[in-house]
């Protein structure tokens, strides 16, 4: 398999991610409005009123659009400037990694000090990509 597409599988997987995350908000939703415990109009302006079990599901979809758009432009000017090296497919793979721990610890016991550590291994994971991006294209080619 070429850099390239060991580059970007772990963007499929994280597409992949935030499809099957989106579909348990969605489920989870759902049960609690057919169970009874969320009423419509409580959540149709204020989507804090969803049950916590609930809520943890929508913020870790949410989180699926925040730090991984910063992986994903990286990605795609690393593939648009033929940049693809073994230090970028390595990164790419730690920040999957550790989307997929975070968003288990998020939507199973949510232990905050667990995921702090998953999110703060991928934000780094992504200063170090940004950081190699820009020696790349500026310094070392």
């Amino acid at each position: 398999m070429n850099m390239t597409k060991l580059l970007l599988l772990p963007l499929f997987l994280h597409v992949a991610l935030t499809l099957f995350v989106g579909i348990d908000s969605l489920r989870a939703r759902i049960k609690s409005v057919k169970s009874g415990t969320t009423k419509l109009h409580e959540i149709a302006t204020n989507s804090n009123a969803w049950p916590a079990r609930v809520k943890k599901y929508g913020d870790n979809f949410d989180n699926q659009f925040q730090t991984p758009m910063l992986w994903y432009g990286a990605c795609a000017l690393i593939v648009a400037l033929r940049l693809e090296d073994l230090v970028f497919v390595i990164l790419s793979w730690i920040f999957i990694l550790s989307r997929v721990a975070h968003s288990y610890v998020h939507t199973t016991h949510n232990d905050v000090p667990s995921r702090m550590r998953m999110f703060l291994l991928g934000f780094f994971t992504l200063v170090v990509m940004w950081a190699w991006l820009a020696l790349r294209l500026f310094l070392i080619g």
